[in-house]
């Protein structure tokens, strides 16, 4: 590795907020990459609530073996409201420095690399690898447990539109995406729904209603609309409308919940996640801390968290035209 400029000797991994499969090859390319640079290596479980009460462990190259292949996270994780106060933040601090714990690598969401910057504003080397499937991280084009959560979210909506076509009825599928729409409308695209409902873009119940209805006229037997959870109006509310109308199909709502967040990750998260976490020890090792590891086209390139946490990551609006065109 070229620019080598810092060195550690012992540096933490943690994975906190929500999980994404991805997670487990991430912690075990941190932890290989950092032994074989001579770096030790401690995992903090339980997310940044293990980081303030001090929950380390040492972790070698056998700790993280045969978890390629595994979903969730081995290290686990949990959301800290402790941490978003002053005194939280100190102690996590100084179980750091109670370990001899000189660096960070952080795995998670929004509210992961919020808490990767807090840290970092106070003196703390840390480097925040992006893991979440809502894929609305600004500063990378994918990240962890996306791909695996998009074809899942695919495989369900083609079971249900054998059901569907067998029935005559019409599917409201509810993906994750509280304030996000991307996987919602990538699942729209590539599965033929007949419309997509996301956060970002307003959209009627009467739009929705005429959509079904067309679907009938035009001879469909089925209908498929994918509604995000932070749509309004949500599936709940927009099947309790297609059956109180004569639409011509009947109405089934699906949420397929938190099933989008397990399952073995694919190849893809495997070989993204482990670029990450490469990148991220050898961001720490040449001066780069205070970044997030970013996909940008083939690249893996350091985002400065400053920029990272500033804004947030919007479906492209070619893919929301999209779904709207290849439905008719």
């Amino acid at each position: 590795m070229d620019n080598l400029i810092r060195k550690y000797n012992t540096i933490g991994v943690l994975t906190s907020g929500g999980d994404a499969p991805g997670m487990n090859p991430c912690i075990r390319a941190v932890v290989r990459t950092a032994l074989n640079h001579g770096i030790k290596v401690l995992g903090v479980e339980e997310g940044l609530e293990g980081l303030i009460h001090g929950q380390f462990r040492p972790m070698g190259a056998r700790d993280v073996g045969g978890i390629l292949q595994r979903g969730g996270t081995i290290l686990q994780t949990a959301r800290s409201k402790e941490f978003q106060t002053p005194r939280g933040q100190r102690e996590a601090i100084r179980q750091m420095s109670n370990a001899g714990m000189d660096g960070l690598i952080i795995i998670g969401g929004d509210g992961s690399l919020h808490a990767a910057q807090a840290l970092s504003e106070q003196g703390v080397d840390v480097v925040g690898i992006p893991g979440s499937i809502d894929n609305d991280i600004y500063g990378t084009d994918m990240c962890i447990g996306v791909d695996t959560a998009l074809n899942t979210i695919v495989d369900a909506i083609d079971k249900l539109r054998d059901t569907a076509s067998s029935h005559n009825r019409a599917f409201l599928v509810e993906t994750m995406g509280r304030h996000s729409g991307y996987l919602a409308v990538q699942a729209g695209i590539v599965t033929g729904a007949e419309m997509v409902l996301i956060p970002e873009v307003s959209t009627s119940a009467d739009q929705v209603a005429r959509a079904i209805e067309d679907a009938y006229r035009r001879g469909k037997t089925h209908a498929i609309v994918v509604v995000a959870e932070g749509a309004q109006p949500n599936a709940q509310e927009l099947g309790r409308l297609i059956d109180a109308q004569d639409l011509g199909f009947t109405a089934r709502v699906t949420i397929l919940g938190h099933i989008q967040r397990g399952g073995k990750p694919s190849a893809f998260d495997r070989l993204l996640a482990t670029r990450f976490g490469v990148r991220a020890v050898e961001f720490l090792l040449q001066g780069k801390a205070g970044t997030m590891t970013g996909l940008r086209g083939r690249e893996i390139e350091p985002v400065p968290l400053t920029e990272v946490i500033n804004q947030q990551r919007a479906p492209a609006r070619e893919y929301i035209e999209m779904a709207a065109m290849l439905a008719r």
